[in-house]
């Protein structure tokens, strides 16, 4: 049976992606913060009980990642998913009003969070038989796309992100490890609104086809939910 580990895995696509790996048949680690409020993530684990295992996760609190990293020592992870993230800005505190605490915090979770998870999880990638990270991006980090200004918190978290994934790329290459970082569309979830253009279903059975087709030559790359390219 091979295993993924979800983080922010109680809701949008999180939730999703432990939906549709636990109805093909793999074992699913689903990490959130608060797992006694996660009613929807444990009506998933009640319904596959020998599959979906809710795990207590805040990204931002690096000895917990240790954590459970401690616990799981041993556990084959094939695909580690850094889906927990937060958009940090707000209305009334872009440029001129910018809280810079918050801005602190969409990093912490956005960027280092992930970075972390990488790090505390490698050898359980390394000991498994694919060994993927997956880092859930957005366009809305990409320099060449952004035409429309704003946004600063989220924009530079997600482009730092980019930037922390590609360079774990390669560095993990000659590992035999690889990293995808993912675009998952504008997706109808509590972040991305009801104007969003596709459902959550579309976008995690794209990535999901892409990870499960994932060759080493495609690590590093940002890449949209279907697998076509994105602008850096």
């Amino acid at each position: 049976m091979q295993t993924v580990l979800v983080t922010g895995a109680n809701r949008g696509l999180g939730l999703e992606f432990c939906r549709q790996y636990a109805q093909q048949g793999w074992r699913v680690l689903a990490a959130c913060r608060q797992p006694e409020a996660a009613d929807a993530l444990l009506q998933l684990a009640e319904q596959y009980t020998d599959s979906v295992q809710v795990l207590a996760l805040d990204v931002v609190n690096h000895q917990q990642i240790d954590a459970l990293a401690l616990q799981l020592q041993g556990v084959d992870i094939d695909v580690l998913i850094s889906n927990a993230g937060i958009y940090g800005d707000t209305f009334g505190h872009g440029f001129g009003q910018l809280d810079y605490q918050a801005w602190q915090t969409t990093f912490a979770v956005n960027v280092l969070g992930a970075m972390k998870m990488a790090e505390a999880f490698h050898p359980h990638l390394l000991q498994s038989r694919q060994g993927l990270f997956v880092a859930i991006s957005s366009l809305m980090g990409s320099m060449a796309d952004n035409g429309s200004g704003g946004s600063i918190l989220y924009r530079s978290s997600k482009a730092a992100l980019n930037a922390a994934m590609k360079s774990l790329a390669i560095d993990v290459r000659p590992q035999g490890l690889g990293v995808l970082i993912f675009h998952p569309g504008w997706v109808k979830t509590d972040m991305g609104g009801q104007n969003a253009l596709i459902d959550v279903q579309t976008s995690i059975q794209g990535m999901r086809q892409v990870i499960a087709d994932f060759d080493l030559a495609q690590t590093g790359q940002f890449i949209k939910y279907d697998g076509s390219p994105m602008p850096w």
